[in-house]
């Protein structure tokens, strides 16, 4: 069978990120399936660099099990900062009397997290302060990022000072820029790391908010048409939402959907130009768009389920995406270099 090349685009969105987890172990056991380019945001950029640091330890299979070797490292370890567990690490960040630590073990650690992070500032706890997703990211088994061999990697952080996209690639993708796409700013400080471009340096939070993933980047000439998006927040809902945390839910989904939207709205434009045959001598790539998603599962939970990582929410997670990625190469895997999985026009109808 003749080798496919892709380019992944990994959204973000906390421990729901386990499902992009399933979707790559599913996807690195097709040989014909190559993956030439990643771009990931947040809990997509922890996947994408523990697929491209495994992946450019070489050729084959060797690069494939060493993929697979990092995602279960990190993912086992995230696990790791959940239940009382999750809520003895934001105690360390937000000391409280014995009497209230007590209490808040009593009760939903989701509750607890959503009410203490509008009180607390992760700049609250001094020189206690430790993000855990640091030591996670060295430990990786194969911990070496920013290498020119493997997949081209765009990770995508926030400038708190601009408000604008920053895409860290090829050198410049370390554990600091990871951690910088995963910066929650109500869990972690700022990450601060130096900008050519302005010469100083500058902090960031979460890419989620200004890219969830950036497709931008792997529309490089050199980069195959297909851009496969995993997705993690439904775009679609049904019901309207009415309760406080359904409401809440969905403006998390909704705001987190957002840049990804206008892309594929921008994506939409060219397609329609293309097909109108009015870009001759224009340099604009018609790349085609597919995704592994499901909206079932993933409607199913509530957005505060992102903030704790327990064990088997994960796991149910991870299946999913391997369903779903299951799903994708029955029914579409003979689109790749051809034509687009996705209905754009009827997403935007």
């Amino acid at each position: 069978m003749a080798v496919r090349r892709i380019n992944l685009a990994l959204q973000g969105g906390g421990a729901h990120g386990a499902f992009a987890w399933g979707v790559l172990e599913r996807l690195l056991q097709e040989d014909s399936i190559e993956i030439s380019g990643i771009s990931g945001t947040s809990a997509g950029a922890l996947n994408g660099a523990a697929l491209a640091a495994g992946l450019s330890c070489g050729p084959g299979r060797r690069g494939r099990q060493a993929a697979l070797e990092n995602l279960a490292h990190v993912w086992s370890h995230v696990s790791q900062i959940s239940d009382n567990r999750m809520v003895r690490w934001v105690h360390s960040l937000f000391p409280a009397p014995r009497a209230l630590q007590r209490l808040t073990e009593l009760v939903s650690p989701i509750a607890w997290m959503e009410g203490v992070t509008r009180i607390f500032s992760p700049y609250d706890c001094g020189p206690f302060y430790s993000n855990p997703l640091a030591a996670i990211l060295r430990e990786m088994p194969h911990p070496k990022l920013g290498l020119e061999r493997g997949p081209r990697f765009f990770v995508s952080a926030t400038n708190v000072r601009t408000g604008r996209i920053r895409v860290f690639s090829g050198p410049e993708v370390t554990v600091e820029a990871i951690l910088a796409s995963a910066c929650l700013p109500s869990l972690f400080r700022a990450i601060e790391i130096h900008d050519p471009a302005t010469g100083r340096n500058e902090a960031y939070w979460d890419g989620g908010y200004s890219g969830n993933p950036a497709l931008f980047p792997l529309f490089a000439p050199d980069l195959p048409r297909d851009v496969v998006i995993v997705n993690i927040n439904p775009m679609l809902r049904d019901s309207v939402p009415k309760s406080p945390v359904e409401i809440q839910d969905r403006i998390n989904e909704i705001s987190f959907n957002a840049s990804l939207i206008r892309e594929l709205r921008a994506i939409n434009f060219v397609k329609r130009l293309h097909e109108e045959d009015r870009l001759t001598g224009r340099p604009m790539k018609n790349v085609l768009i597919h995704m592994i998603m499901d909206d079932f599962v993933m409607t199913s939970l509530s957005a505060g389920t992102k903030l704790v990582p327990e064990p088997g929410l994960l796991g149910t997670l991870r299946e999913a995406g391997r369903g779903a990625a299951e799903r994708f190469m029955e029914y579409h895997a003979g689109n790749l270099g051809a034509r687009d999985s996705v209905n754009l026009p009827a997403l935007f109808a």
